[in-house]
């Protein structure tokens, strides 16, 4: 399997109950694709499992490769960032300190080079820097966190549900930061019950249903008139 990232027949069980039952996705580089499913579908499942949080069956394999067994810290040495659903963030560490907590535990990674690319990209954050994150609003700290991600993502970004739970003028401004993504070479997967922020973002997008790959109603009903 070529590309970025790739999941093939990605299987996860918990307390014996099977989450994913056979993933099967793709991002190349320079991509940003969608996972789009309702909520418990299986799609924060599927990107804990592609960082390493989960034990799988299947594979997953990233720029040739096989991730599928290797211990999750390799995942940030490679150039992958993950933004979770719930912003993980260390309430009383600093912004500056959150973003710069994957560099810290990853030897090769720049952190004052990472820092100054996500302050030229989010201004914003850069003015919040000395702030602790426990006094940041909900908004505030979904920046913070994709800005965490971004220190660690140099090649491949996992973005759980960014646009859920924040007023809308945030909600447009981080559409607006991850749409400047998109010239660059970095591959995004972005997990979304809707489309609402993301649809004109995505270059293409895979359904999750009840954790397995889902075909679109119209090609379904195609297919069944042949």
């Amino acid at each position: 399997m070529s590309g970025a990232l790739a999941l093939a027949d990605v299987r996860v069980a918990v307390q014996s109950v099977e989450v994913l039952r056979g993933v099967s996705l793709a991002v190349e580089p320079g991509e940003m694709v969608g996972l789009v499913g309702r909520n418990g579908a299986g799609k924060t499942t599927t990107l804990r499992a592609i960082m390493g949080l989960l034990p799988v069956r299947g594979e997953i394999r990233f720029a040739g490769t096989d991730l599928t067994r290797s211990p999750t810290h390799r995942r940030a040495g490679i150039g992958i960032g993950y933004m979770p659903e719930d912003r993980r963030l260390v309430p009383q560490l600093s912004v500056e300190e959150n973003i710069l907590l994957p560099s810290w535990v990853t030897r090769d990674l720049d952190g004052k080079a990472r820092l100054a690319f996500v302050y030229e990209l989010m201004p914003e954050v850069a003015a919040m820097r000395a702030r602790k994150a426990l006094l940041l609003s909900g908004g505030q700290q979904k920046l913070v966190a994709l800005a965490r991600a971004l220190t660690a993502g140099r090649r491949l970004l996992l973005l759980d549900e960014p646009f859920e739970g924040v007023a809308p003028a945030l909600s447009q401004r981080l559409a607006e930061v991850i749409a400047a993504l998109k010239r660059t070479e970095l591959s995004v997967l972005i997990a979304q019950s809707d489309l609402n922020h993301s649809a004109k973002l995505l270059d293409r997008e895979y359904l999750i249903e009840r954790g397995a790959n889902r075909a679109r109603a119209e090609e379904t009903t195609t297919a069944s008139d042949h």
